[in-house]
């Protein structure tokens, strides 16, 4: 009988149509499940389809082929699937700063197995894990010291910094220009030092990380901070040294600050801030006060000297809450000292005059561009903003003009003639405005002087760049055959930061690393953490 009546209308999931007279109706089935109707013709290939479409995990009537799987249905990853999800799980804790120890917490398993739909998954065991993490470097090492082969130049930025566990490290970085034009930076090492950061112990660091990634002869620049130190280090090292100028910067504003009238407004402002920062009652009738005015909650910000740009940021939120802040402080018992109106006025123009030079330094710290050649022209706009004028007051005057004095007293330290030749080699500043005009031959004179020297010495490299990129970075107005030695030229001085602030950003990552939880982590796993955390940071 039509095999057994398709097999029950497939085992009871679905029953004929009963008509209003109660008669069968065999030519219309209905699902026991949702009671939708089916044309019935003897065929039951529609009903399979409906069954594991619409109710795949009831009964066991539809096919296998067609049927979902559960979970628990499901085969079990195989060798290849849990070697790549391994290497992926190494990869992630080294690119997001993420505890090994995070592959034994159960939820990170449970999530895994609803991600791989695996029942019987387990994540890999922590030494599994380190041993991926060491292999991963010795990868991801082997192009960088591929990027650093085919490059004849090499520009290093370092700093020292100290761990929650009281270790020292000098951090380094290299930034060069590659043939195909692009500026890449990135970080070499996060190395522990033993000893006391005396001159000759920091000059033999540098070298012995040169000596390390086989750089010795490529190495043109040495970017550090202004420390006595560094610069007694930098005289012994056989490369030239750049100070960072964004220190240099900072340093002018705290100098200006201090031989200024704005002390003792500052000092208001510290307490103020200190006032509202260390009682969260107080930050919370701050909050509900600025609420009540319509504003967006935003807490105050104090200065720190090691901060850059913090009494900037101080001054700017205390301006911008200037109602809500004396509404709150009209309500409560203190001992504050409040700001007049006059030093109101103060803070207004203090933030009009460091304004620019928080764009100036941000300008310096960036690594995705050529910041070397901008170095003078900014320090030219800061000159000229610092100008005087009669509209201002003598507390004023005295800023600019110790600003002014201070900045050309700090520039004259810094690797001037390396400043000069990147400028000319920049086709944005090529007319050298920034550069005093009784200078400006000699530059010339010297950049000429270099593309004759370099003449004999022709690399074919730089021919393999694209013609549009080279010929953007190097429009000079010259009629001679020497594009290929300003090619040479210009990877080896715009390839130098303008500031160590690439450092600075390493040990921000190293901060996150090397935690309160993590303070006993070894030296060399802190060095290859850190680095695959650079190294993948754009991948």
């Amino acid at each position: 009988m039509e095999k057994q009546e398709q097999d029950g209308l497939l085992d009871g999931e679905f029953k004929y149509k009963k008509n209003i007279d109660g008669t069968i109706n065999k030519r219309v089935v209905i699902c026991t499940h949702c009671s939708k109707e089916f044309q019935f013709h003897r065929s039951n290939s529609t009903l399979k389809y409906h069954l594991n479409a619409k109710h795949a995990f009831v009964g066991a009537a539809a096919s296998p082929g067609l049927r979902q799987t559960t979970l628990s249905e499901r085969r079990p990853l195989g060798k290849s699937s849990l070697d790549k999800l391994t290497d992926n799980i190494a990869k992630w804790i080294a690119k997001d700063c993420r505890p090994l120890s995070i592959v034994e917490d159960k939820g990170f398993a449970d999530v895994l197995k609803v991600a791989s739909q695996d029942a019987s998954y387990k994540p890999p065991a922590r030494s599994t894990i380190t041993i991926r993490i060491h292999e991963l470097y010795e990868t991801e090492k082997k192009k960088k010291e591929e990027a650093l082969v085919h490059t004849e130049c090499v520009a290093l930025t370092g700093d020292h910094w100290t761990s929650l566990s009281d270790d020292n490290y000098l951090g380094v970085t290299a930034h060069l220009i590659t043939e195909a034009w692009g500026l890449t930076s990135f970080a070499l090492t996060i190395m522990k030092t033993e000893e006391r950061h005396f001159a000759e112990a920091c000059a033999e660091q540098f070298q012995t990380v040169a000596r390390r990634w086989r750089i010795e002869e490529k190495v043109t620049t040495v970017g550090t901070d202004s420390a006595r130190n560094m610069i007694a280090a930098a005289r012994i090292m056989p490369f030239n040294h750049m100070p960072c100028t964004a220190h240099i910067l900072q340093r002018c504003i705290t100098v200006s600050l201090a031989d200024s009238g704005f002390v003792t407004a500052l000092a208001k402002c510290r307490k103020i801030v200190g006032h509202f920062k260390h009682s969260p009652a107080n930050t919370a009738e701050l909050n509900a006060e600025q609420v009540s005015l319509g504003r967006k909650q935003e807490p105050l910000a104090q200065d720190v000297p090691t901060r850059w740009n913090s009494t900037l940021e101080m001054v700017k939120r205390l301006i911008r809450n200037q109602t809500a802040v004396t509404a709150t402080l009209d309500k409560q018992k203190h001992k504050l000292v409040l700001l007049t109106p006059p030093e109101w006025d103060k803070l207004q123009r203090l933030e009009t005059l460091l304004e620019p030079s928080r764009y100036v330094t941000e300008l310096l710290g960036g690594e995705a561009y050529v910041s070397c050649s901008v170095v003078l022209p900014a320090f030219c706009h800061l000159r000229r903003v610092m100008e005087v004028t009669d509209e201002d007051p003598a507390y004023v005057v005295r800023f600019k003009e110790k600003f002014k004095e201070d900045l050309a007293s700090r520039q004259e330290h810094t690797n001037y003639a390396w400043l000069q030749i990147a400028t000319a080699l920049d086709p944005r500043f090529k007319d050298l405005r920034s550069v005093p005009k009784t200078d400006r031959e000699a530059v010339w004179t010297t950049l000429a002087g270099m593309l004759h020297e370099d003449s004999p010495r022709r690399s074919h490299t730089a021919e393999e760049g694209p013609a549009k990129k080279r010929l953007s970075l190097l429009q000079m107005d010259s009629d001679s055959e020497s594009e290929e030695e300003l090619a040479r030229l210009a990877r080896r001085y715009l390839a130098t930061p303008a500031s160590t602030v690439p450092c600075e950003r390493l040990f921000s990552v190293a901060g996150h690393i090397v935690n309160k939880k993590r303070s006993a982590l070894h030296s060399e796993n802190v060095d290859k953490l850190v680095c695959l955390s650079n190294w993948l940071k754009d991948e």
